[in-house]
C-alpha cells in the first residue's frame, strides 16, 4: 500500500510539473523520519525548495533573454584598480532605487575602465528582484532601429524596448548615429522618458555627444531627458584589458610607451 501510495504521489507531481519536490520527496521523507519532523514541516521544506528551484529557473531564463555579453556581478568589480568609481554611488545604485523612480544611469570613461561590467551587474541585481532587463549594444540599436524604421514597424519595435524595466544601451560613441538613426533614439529616449529606467555606457563626454548624432539640437534634447533623473559616474584609470596583457607578459615596448603618452586611449 505504502508503495503504490508513494508511486502515485510520485505520478501527481510529475503530473503538476513539480519537479524538485518530486526528486527531494523520498529523500526528505526518510530524514523527517530520522529527525522527527512534523507534517508541516516536511511539507514546508518540499514547498520552500520547489519555490527556490522556480525562482532560479526564472533568474536564468531571464538573465539568458536579456542578452548579455558576459555575466558580471556587482560585487565582482575592482575598485582597487578603479578608485576614481566611487562605491557609496554604486552600492545605492545597487539598491535599485533609481529604477522604482524609473531614474537613468550613466557611465563614461575611456575604453576597458568597467562600464559595462557596473551596467551588466546592475541589470542582473535587477533580474534577480524579477524585472525584466534587455541589453543591447548601440551600433545593433543604430541597425535594428534603421531595419524597423524601413518596414513600418519602428513604432512596434520601440513599444519592445519601452517594456523592460531596465534597458541597457552600452558603448553610445564608438559609432556614429545618421539623421534617421539619431530621429529614431530620439523616439526611444523620449518613451522611455520617465516611464523607465535606462542605462548607458559611453566613451565620449557629453559635450562629445553632438558629433555622436550628428546634430547638436537633438544631442540636446536627448541629454535634457537623459539627465534629468540621473546618476552619473566618470570612470577615469586604467583598461583591464591592458592589465591582463601586462599581467600576460603581452605588453609590448610600443603599447607601453603609447599608454604612458595616452594613459586613457
Amino acid at each position: 500500500m505504502t508503495t503504490l501510495l508513494l508511486a502515485r504521489v510520485h505520478q501527481h507531481l510529475t503530473t503538476m510539473k513539480l519537479m524538485t519536490m518530486d526528486a527531494l520527496l523520498e529523500p526528505t521523507l526518510e530524514r523527517a523520519m530520522k529527525e522527527s519532523l512534523s507534517p508541516l514541516e516536511t511539507v514546508g521544506y518540499l514547498v520552500e525548495q520547489e519555490w527556490k528551484s522556480r525562482v532560479a529557473a526564472t533568474i536564468n531564463s531571464r538573465t539568458k533573454n536579456a542578452g548579455f555579453p558576459v555575466l558580471k556581478r556587482i560585487d565582482e568589480f575592482d575598485y582597487a584598480f578603479q578608485p576614481s568609481v566611487d562605491q557609496t554611488v554604486v552600492k545605492d545604485l545597487a539598491t535599485l532605487r533609481f529604477v522604482d523612480t524609473n531614474e537613468n544611469v550613466v557611465f563614461l570613461g575611456p575604453p576597458g575602465v568597467g562600464k559595462t561590467h557596473l551596467a551588466i551587474g546592475l541589470g542582473i541585481a535587477a533580474i534577480e528582484q524579477g524585472i525584466p532587463v534587455l541589453f543591447i549594444n548601440a551600433s545593433v540599436l543604430i541597425e535594428q532601429l534603421k531595419d524597423a524604421y524601413h518596414t513600418g514597424q519602428l513604432d512596434r519595435y520601440l513599444k519592445k524596448l519601452v517594456r523592460p524595466g531596465v534597458l541597457i544601451i552600452d558603448e553610445i560613441g564608438y559609432l556614429p548615429f545618421d539623421a534617421q538613426a539619431a530621429y529614431c533614439f530620439f523616439q526611444l529616449i523620449s518613451r522611455r522618458y520617465e516611464r523607465g529606467a535606462t542605462i548607458f555606457t559611453s566613451n565620449k563626454t557629453f559635450a562629445d555627444w553632438g558629433e555622436i548624432f550628428q546634430d547638436h539640437v537633438i544631442a540636446t534634447a536627448l541629454l535634457d531627458r537623459i539627465l534629468h533623473h540621473c546618476t552619473v559616474l566618470n570612470i577615469r584609470g586604467e583598461s583591464y584589458r591592458m592589465k591582463e596583457r601586462k599581467n600576460h607578459k603581452l605588453w609590448t615596448k610600443s603599447e607601453e610607451v603609447k599608454a604612458t603618452r595616452f594613459p586613457n586611449v
